[in-house]
């Protein structure tokens, strides 16, 4: 709230804030149902995860981070540059790794915000390919198989979600909507898709999500009228 506020100087507005990062979140419980939990006023940090408010709020709270990154020197020593995107980042410099990431951690400690470990990944760009905001930047291939260059195209991760919900979408419970429907629902799904993705080399994967989304059309529509699709 110190960050919002030194932004937001209306009190009534602050107070909306406040207390819509206090609102309780549902939850899956694990059995089928669901359960509210208080999680951000209990411990009294965080966001509501999912919240329309949580890429504005992570936005300006890693500002604080940029600052500090700039001011203790560590842009000028280590070369370095920081792409984010709320609470998503890059730290891209020409130093140790090792040495870059026990700043970042030092920084953090002080904001007492924690570094997710999991996702936590050094490595030199592009000799080994770096995933970031659904991308893979790296070395792809020319189409024509004659070179080799540097660029983006959307990660094995990004596909295979979207192949994911087109599975989901298309299962048997959903037997009973109607056939134009159905499609409308997938054609809006992919598009979308395609919209966040549409920087480097995508064929491949327009490709990919074009044969598995009319796979599971087919076997859709074999279900819903009982007839062989030749599966």
């Amino acid at each position: 709230m110190k960050s919002i506020a030194r932004c937001v100087r209306d009190g009534r507005m602050l107070k909306r804030i406040k207390a819509w990062l206090e609102m309780p979140v549902a939850e899956d419980d694990g059995q089928g149902g669901k359960r509210l939990t208080n999680r951000a006023r209990k411990e009294r940090k965080g966001t509501p995860q999912g919240a329309p408010i949580l890429p504005l709020a992570s936005n300006l709270y890693m500002r604080r981070f940029i600052l500090g990154w700039k001011v203790l020197g560590y842009a000028r020593r280590f070369r370095s540059e920081i792409v984010n995107d709320a609470d998503d980042f890059c730290v891209l410099g020409k130093a140790s790794a090792t040495e870059m990431l026990l700043a970042v951690k030092r920084i953090m400690d002080h904001l007492k915000l924690p570094v997710n470990d999991q996702k936590t990944r050094c490595l030199r760009c592009p000799d080994e390919a770096l995933e970031f905001l659904g991308y893979r930047i790296g070395h792809n291939y020319r189409m024509n198989g004659k070179g080799i260059y540097i660029g983006t195209r959307p990660s094995k991760a990004s596909v295979q979600g979207i192949c994911r919900k087109i599975s989901e979408q298309t299962a048997l419970r959903f037997v009973l909507i109607e056939n134009e429907d159905m499609v409308l629902r997938r054609n809006r799904m992919i598009s979308g898709w395609s919209n966040d993705y549409c920087l480097g080399q995508v064929s491949p994967a327009y490709k990919a999500i074009d044969t598995h989304a009319t796979k599971r059309l087919r076997r859709w529509l074999g279900r819903k009228h009982k007839v062989r699709t030749g599966e």
